[in-house]
């Protein structure tokens, strides 16, 4: 794939999880929230959510109390860096990222574009103390 088709930005349509016996699961609802940009020179953020996250008791952004805080992070993915494609693969080459263990690695993901439909997958990784695939599909996303 030409990394030009990915150039824009891409509005998640949906996000599920399958393990080894098939079982299909949806970690942030049946209507996640999230963009994914892909810019013109080479650099990408993602970030995504559950729909129905609580807000904090208190308005100070890094405040809150410990349950706040373990419940936002578990209902919000996001990280970025710069990309490349090779083939039918994007490599993200990470170095912001909520979840720390990604800071400063390189994440590979299969993709597979059809018209304004972007359809990302990682390899198995693990989620919720189980080796599951992830299926992300986002549609291109109109001007504001």
């Amino acid at each position: 794939m030409d990394s030009k088709a990915l150039v824009g930005t891409w509005a998640l349509e949906s996000w599920d999880v399958v393990d080894s016996t098939g079982a299909v699961n949806y970690p942030f609802g049946p209507h996640p929230v999230g963009y994914i940009m892909y810019s013109p020179d080479g650099y990408m953020a993602v970030g995504f959510m559950a729909p129905d996250r609580r807000p904090f008791a208190a308005a100070d952004i890094l405040g809150g109390t410990p349950d706040e805080k373990c419940a936002a992070i578990e209902t919000y993915i996001s990280y970025g860096g710069h990309y490349e494609v090779q083939g039918d693969r994007v490599y993200h080459h990470i170095t912001t990222s909520l979840f720390p263990n990604w800071s400063g690695v390189t994440q590979e993901r299969i993709i597979h574009l059809e018209g304004d439909t972007l359809r990302i997958s990682p390899p198995p990784l693990l989620i919720k103390g189980k080796m599951q695939t992830a299926h992300l599909v986002w549609q291109r996303a109109p001007r504001p």
